[in-house]
């Protein structure tokens, strides 16, 4: 018995527990091989038994490889911040959408109206309006990315 509680210990430490949660609730929740994040920092890979950390993140493609050998999920995050601490990764972000839940018409239009309000920003020299308008564009870009992963 000994002997079957030190295996599932041991299978446990090479698990980690991956949550993205957004102001609507829970998106995502899978045991993952390694998690792929963009960081403002960089890019960080993580796995089971990683140091405690907290990270901004980009507005980015998050990939959580499963513990199956060729299951790879995309999850189009806008911002955020991830936290790490006991096997346990939690993403906590604006908005998200797992790539097969996007809308790739619906973010192709977004893009369209992003690069629209871009120009008219511009032509009025509005400088607040342009970086709005940019991050509206990164998030279109972003999701139709991520899409391209169903």
């Amino acid at each position: 018995m000994a002997d079957d509680q030190t295996q599932n210990r041991t299978e446990q430490d090479q698990v980690l527990r991956v949550n993205i949660v957004t102001p609507n609730g829970l998106v995502y929740s899978h045991r993952a091989r390694m998690l792929v994040v963009k960081a403002i920092d960089g890019d960080l890979g993580i796995m089971a038994n990683h140091e405690p950390i907290i990270a901004p993140l980009k507005i980015s493609e998050v990939r959580v490889h499963r513990m199956d050998e060729n299951h790879l999920d995309a999850i189009a995050v806008n911002g955020g911040f991830l936290e790490v601490s006991h096997n346990q990764a939690s993403i906590t972000a604006d908005s998200a959408e797992r790539a097969r839940d996007i809308d790739l018409r619906r973010a192709q239009r977004a893009k369209q109206r992003a690069e629209g309000a871009i120009q008219t920003a511009k032509m009025k020299h509005d400088v607040d309006q342009v970086r709005r308008a940019e991050i509206a564009l990164n998030r279109a870009l972003n999701r139709i990315s991520v899409s391209s992963h169903k």
